[in-house]
């Protein structure tokens, strides 16, 4: 098995939590968009929720097709535009001038247009969804993800942390249901 990342802190990461000395793993740092690897290597590759940070989707998918054997299969994670919804509508209700991230993701790559992206490389793709939700019980762990996002939300929210902090509480009274609408793209 060959693990990969473009960062090599993943990969140190990695090699700690599943122990260097294993031969079953390698570890090799590239772009997708250029894989170190002869064609028709691999009977299967999996690109667990990366494929909507790549700029070229289309030199992505050419270069896994070229490194999968005849018959092997390509797995894909990603979300769709419905996943986690209910937290930007929280900070929307609370102040519509936040956004939780400057780019959308799921628009690079997702859901909704996956079939079609893959479809160009694939003969056959598939959808397969894990149907799940969060229930979140206290404030905390909203309010800590919240201000973790790439978003423009400090701006808005750490002046008035304590109205943002009793506005998530009341919110998250009784229990806080959370969308998890993500799956993965088969693809042969």
């Amino acid at each position: 098995l060959t693990l990969s990342d473009i960062s090599d802190g993943m990969l140190r990461d990695a090699r700690r939590a599943l122990g260097a000395r294993d031969s079953r793993f390698s570890f090799a740092a590239f772009d997708c968009e250029k894989i170190p690897a002869s064609s028709e290597s691999y009977d299967l590759v999996i690109a667990n929720h990366v494929l909507f940070y790549c700029d070229n989707l289309d030199a992505v998918c050419s270069e896994i097709l070229r490194v999968l054997k005849s018959g092997g299969v390509f797995v894909c994670s990603t979300y769709s535009s419905r996943h986690m919804k209910e937290i930007n509508d929280l900070v929307q209700q609370f102040d519509d001038r936040i956004e939780l991230s400057a780019e959308r993701l799921y628009e690079q790559f997702g859901k909704e247009n996956g079939e079609a992206i893959l479809g160009k490389y694939f003969g056959e793709v598939s959808w397969h969804g894990y149907e799940d939700e969060l229930v979140v019980e206290k404030a905390e762990p909203v309010i800590e993800y919240v201000l973790s996002c790439h978003g423009n939300q400090n701006r808005y929210i750490v002046d008035r942390y304590k109205e943002f902090a009793a506005f998530v509480r009341k919110k998250t009274e009784g229990g806080f249901h959370i969308t998890k609408d993500a799956g993965v793209f088969l693809s042969l």
